[in-house]
């Protein structure tokens, strides 16, 4: 398996929408590669990861950096992909480029109900925080 992480383009939405309807399951609309990809294209561009296996996008994951924290969105690999690597090769491409542009911590969110991912994170050294999320859609 040879395996490589490059930027998202514009070219990788159709790829994506695919790839995060199968990982993310009945996830609402707002979070569509249509709706998400071109916003996170035009800000911070370099924090957005796929993986490719001969050419076909088999992973991605979403990064972002405030000036203090980072933060990682949608960590995704298809199911036939899944348990080979290539979700710790994502992670750990982010976090490079985080910690390059000075990230000194990264938080992410896991569905409480989702163990299994709860467990790869632990895996790459990430702990639970007791903290109460809060959100608001503003549009």
């Amino acid at each position: 398996m040879s395996v490589k992480i490059d930027t998202a383009t514009q070219n990788d939405i159709e790829d994506i929408d695919t790839l995060w309807r199968e990982a993310f399951v009945g996830d609402e609309p707002r979070h569509r590669a249509a709706a998400v990809v071109p916003l996170k294209l035009a800000f911070q561009p370099d924090l957005f990861l796929v993986a490719r296996e001969d050419g076909t996008l088999i992973g991605s994951v979403m990064a972002g950096y405030d000036g203090y924290r980072g933060h990682i969105y949608r960590v995704a690999v298809r199911v036939s992909h899944r348990r080979q690597g290539i979700g710790v090769l994502l992670m750990h491409a982010a976090e490079d480029r985080l910690r390059a542009l000075g990230c000194i911590k990264i938080n992410l969110q896991v569905r409480a109900e989702n163990s299994a991912v709860a467990d790869f994170y632990r895996n790459l050294g990430y702990e639970i925080e007791t903290h109460t999320d809060m959100s608001k859609a503003i549009s």
